[in-house]
């Protein structure tokens, strides 16, 4: 296997307030072999840093990879085809911002995921959840007041991030279903969401039988579920359940904060995709019915981060983006960095980002066995979270996988 040795690394992995001292990385073919100070391999090709910072691989815990327009609706009535290859250029641009892995949260397929493991494709590792799961009416139920199609022609899309089950049977084999399609963890949509027209955001979606069906189906396949949740009584009640994976949970209470720490669940804000809904949602097409629900979610966000934080809760990075909003992605850094310490904001793409999907010691760390995902950055992001936005422009370096992705002149 091909041997790459990186000298004079400033690493920054979210672990401390301030950059470690030089230290080399040994790659051996897709994984870190060793990590330490005075490495040296006579067969390798060596990459001297100069002191520049080391970053593992950044993670993006909420991401709809699929979703191509704002307008969900619209989406789905896409050709597969196009959808798909729309889908290749929001990856590729995530890769090009830092981000070696990405958790879909409802709509891509394990197409898209063996379409990246064959390399037909430049992105980011994919983690997907099949179709999310929605009741009638509920978030990803985008048919409107009509009902102009059968939930059965919105299965087949790739442009629709769910699929519509109601009662605790039809909860339970859509949770199969998916599981045997690939998917490796399960979504459900527990409460109402901006993006949706008939379920304001205070809905409850879903029964508790329907919710724990499918936290059972989930445990019995050696996974989890995920639930869309931003109300507090919502965010209580999928607790309760077994949920484990919070995705926004804005209007959290710090009552309910705590609950969420003391059952081990995690939580995934996603302050960024409400600032650019807001100033670019209507523009991209985003219905005024969902415009209007923005505010009942926006603010909330950033309080949310304190309290969170000061219930000692894991929070995963997530952006939650759709359409052209994608090229927003790691502006989340800077959102979160107003309330939370920038090692903090780091650490949730990194080290909190892989022990929330799973997969600690092999993502968001540069450690002997992990995947070699790094990212070389021009400059310190503890002193300037700004760093890692601007479209991978101070990330003259990118590897993920052990393969170098992107590679300015300065390499």
């Amino acid at each position: 296997m091909p041997l790459t040795l990186i000298k004079n690394a400033r690493l920054v992995d979210g672990s401390q307030d301030r950059p470690s001292d030089p230290l080399d990385v040994l790659i051996d073919g897709n994984l870190i072999r060793e990590v330490g100070p005075g490495l040296a391999s006579a067969s390798a090709t060596v990459i001297d840093l100069a002191g520049r910072t080391l970053m593992p691989g950044l993670i993006d815990c909420h991401v709809h990879v699929i979703a191509t327009i704002p307008n969900l609706g619209a989406n789905a009535e896409l050709p597969n085809s196009l959808v798909a290859l729309r889908s290749a250029r929001i990856m590729h641009g995530m890769l090009m911002r830092g981000f070696t892995t990405v958790r879909d949260l409802g709509g891509a397929d394990h197409g898209l995921v063996q379409a990246i493991a064959e390399g037909l494709i430049a992105a980011p590792r994919l983690v997907i959840c099949g179709k999310a799961l929605s009741q009638t009416g509920g978030h990803t139920d985008y048919r409107g007041r009509a009902h102009a199609r059968s939930v059965e022609y919105y299965t087949e899309r790739l442009g629709t991030l769910g699929r519509i089950c109601d009662g605790v049977d039809a909860v339970r084999r859509a949770c199969r279903e998916e599981i045997k399609a690939g998917a490796e963890f399960i979504k459900i949509m527990a409460n109402g969401g901006v993006s949706s027209p008939t379920d304001p955001i205070a809905f409850l979606g879903f029964s508790r039988d329907e919710i724990t069906a499918a936290v059972e189906e989930a445990r019995n396949a050696q996974t989890y579920v995920s639930a869309h949740l931003y109300t507090d009584a919502a965010i209580r009640r999928a607790v309760e359940c077994g949920v484990v994976s919070i995705e926004h949970g804005n209007l959290v209470s710090p009552e309910t904060a705590a609950m969420i720490r003391e059952a081990g669940a995690f939580v995934v804000p996603t302050c960024v995709t409400y600032d650019a809904l807001a100033k670019e949602g209507a523009g991209l097409g985003l219905p005024p019915d969902s415009v209007a629900k923005i505010e009942d979610v926006r603010e909330a966000g950033l309080a949310a981060l304190g309290i969170l934080r000061e219930a000692g809760v894991l929070m995963a990075y997530g952006s939650d983006l759709l359409g052209d909003m994608h090229r927003h992605q790691s502006e989340e850094f800077v959102i979160r960095g107003r309330v939370l310490p920038a090692a903090e904001a780091i650490r949730s793409a990194t080290l909190d980002a892989a022990k929330a999907l799973r997969m600690e010691g092999r993502i968001g760390t540069v450690a002997p066995g992990a995947f070699a995902d790094l990212v070389v950055v021009d400059g310190n992001p503890l002193d300037d979270l700004a760093l890692l936005t601007g479209q991978g422009r101070h990330m003259p370096l990118i590897i993920k996988d052990g393969a170098v992705v992107k590679r300015s002149a300065s390499f």
